[in-house]
């Protein structure tokens, strides 16, 4: 039994990153189909699919972005900060700022999950999920 899906998804992108994986496939849910939407939105991953026939909850098929040249990822880090044991909230006024805005932070707000630049822009705070660079 997981007890925290979005560390689960996050380790998942991360070993097949550092296996040089092209695809990855990862369980379903809608928490994780919408941090899927703002990673492409945001250029660090190439595209990525929904399959609901696989299986009751389906699964989401992500095909990771890598440089064409020096064949680097494009996402360096992805850190977990908010966890069940211990939730961490932003305000709108103090949203972090992930390596100086080179990086985002995915939020679980009021209006759905979104990344710090967007949540900043609506001038509003939510659950900060995790860390992309």
């Amino acid at each position: 039994m997981i007890t925290d899906p979005i560390a689960d998804y996050l380790t998942r992108i991360r070993n097949a990153i550092k296996a040089r994986h092209g695809i990855v496939e990862i369980p379903a849910s809608n928490t994780k189909k919408e941090i899927t939407k703002v990673l492409h939105e945001k250029g660090y991953i190439r595209h990525y699919k929904f399959d609901d026939q696989a299986n009751v909850q389906g699964t989401i098929k992500i095909a990771l972005k890598y440089s064409p040249g020096t064949k680097q990822p494009a996402i360096v880090k992805l850190q977990r900060v908010s966890t069940p044991g211990l939730r961490k909230y932003a305000g709108c006024d103090n949203l972090p700022e992930v390596i100086n805005g080179l990086g985002i932070a995915i939020l679980s707000t009021s209006r759905g999950i979104m990344s710090n630049k967007e949540a900043r822009k609506m001038n509003i705070g939510g659950e900060v999920l995790c860390y992309v660079y």
